[in-house]
């Protein structure tokens, strides 16, 4: 709406009309996205380090996740078996050795086999709050990163203008659109940069968010299956 309301202000200014030259229009027409990004200011720089950090992010949280979901598909069975044939060691040599989420709980859960129920339960969730707060690390920085990209591109915005204004009221004599050109650029580019910034972003966490959920609810669901495997041996 402001930026609306600082073109209908620039359309009202009593200026010289001369003719648009050829070669004006041939060059608008040729700008680059380096370019327009370029016009924003300081502002686009601190998105692009946004949008940096973002992709940093993604990146690694998703070999992270693909690789905590990579179970042996024989994993549980050959746990089941080792604890039928009373071979407690070569279990948990097992889950050191594999070394995932689901590992890691049933190396918590399996010294307390002998535990109640109730007990196992709390083992597995307690060891799957912990594995939780693994797979969710750094993700609150992505979400902030959704949340303050568009918020830092309405920065660009208020300034820009501000800038544009305090040329129109420098100018001594009628105001051309050259003088106001810059801070236009730096008002409209920083509001298109810093959207398109959060909302891949935003992307980007409700996708991880919803691998990191289905992680766990597969490692809760096979560690509850082992669990109930021990309590039946009792």
């Amino acid at each position: 709406m402001s930026s609306l309301f600082l073109l209908q202000v620039m359309q009202n200014i009593q200026s010289p009309s001369p003719s648009l030259p050829v070669g004006s229009v041939e060059q608008v027409a040729q700008l680059s996205v380096w370019e327009l990004a370029q016009k924003g200011g300081w502002i686009m720089v601190v998105l692009g380090l946004l949008s940096l950090i973002a992709i940093y992010l993604f990146v690694v949280k998703l070999l992270e996740l693909r690789s905590a979901s990579s179970e042996d598909p024989s994993f549980i069975d050959r746990m089941k078996d080792y604890v039928s044939t009373e071979r407690m060691d070569a279990a948990l040599s097992l889950c050191e050795k594999t070394n995932t989420p689901l590992s890691r709980v049933l190396g918590k859960l399996l010294p307390r086999q002998d535990r109640s129920m109730q007990e196992k339960m709390v083992v597995v969730e307690n060891a799957g709050n912990v594995e939780a707060g693994k797979l969710q690390k750094n993700m609150p920085l992505l979400a902030t990163i959704a949340a303050a990209a568009p918020m830092i591109g309405f920065l660009g915005t208020v300034t820009g203008m501000v800038r544009a204004f305090f040329d129109m009221a420098s100018a001594s004599q009628a105001v051309d659109l050259g003088v106001l050109s810059s801070g236009i650029y730096e008002a409209l580019v920083t509001t298109v940069g810093g959207l398109i910034v959060g909302i891949i972003t935003l992307f980007i966490y409700n996708f991880l968010v919803a691998r990191i959920n289905s992680v766990l609810n597969r490692v809760e669901a096979n560690a509850l299956e082992v669990a109930e495997f021990l309590q039946d041996r009792q």
